[in-house]
């Protein structure tokens, strides 16, 4: 599965953005999938929300009510719409994607697949 993430721009704070995550597989409905950010000057990446197969969804505690996530099947894609943002937000967005469901939106499970990443620069 190849993973390709667009939609990464240079924003001011309280702008929105819309990323996207499109998989190659024929279809993405059996996938747990994932976005995460990696900071600046920072080694991790880390976990900002997920879908489940069954469309249930998971944010980490600092977007949410901001961020919100969502699988359109149709078009294979992943979709991470970022509102309110924040200087704090800037980061490097990637997607992932994994077969196994159990727990999917777990920060610390690990992914199969990823993209290579969107770059999300927000300005004060």
């Amino acid at each position: 599965v190849q993973l390709e993430e667009s939609g990464g721009d240079s924003v001011q704070a309280g702008g929105s953005l819309r990323l996207s995550c499109t998989a190659s597989t024929d279809t993405v409905g059996p996938y747990c999938m994932a976005w995460f950010r990696q900071f600046p000057g920072k080694r991790v990446r880390e976990a900002v929300a997920a879908v489940s197969s069954d469309g249930s969804t998971q944010y980490d505690d600092s977007v949410k009510g901001r961020f919100a996530a969502s699988i359109d099947r149709a078009k294979k894609t992943l979709i991470l719409q970022m509102n309110s943002l924040t200087v704090q937000d800037t980061a490097k967005y990637y997607c992932a994607a994994d077969i196994v469901q159990i727990g999917c939106g777990s920060p610390s499970r690990s992914y199969d697949y990823w993209g290579r990443g969107t770059q999300v620069n927000v300005s004060s």
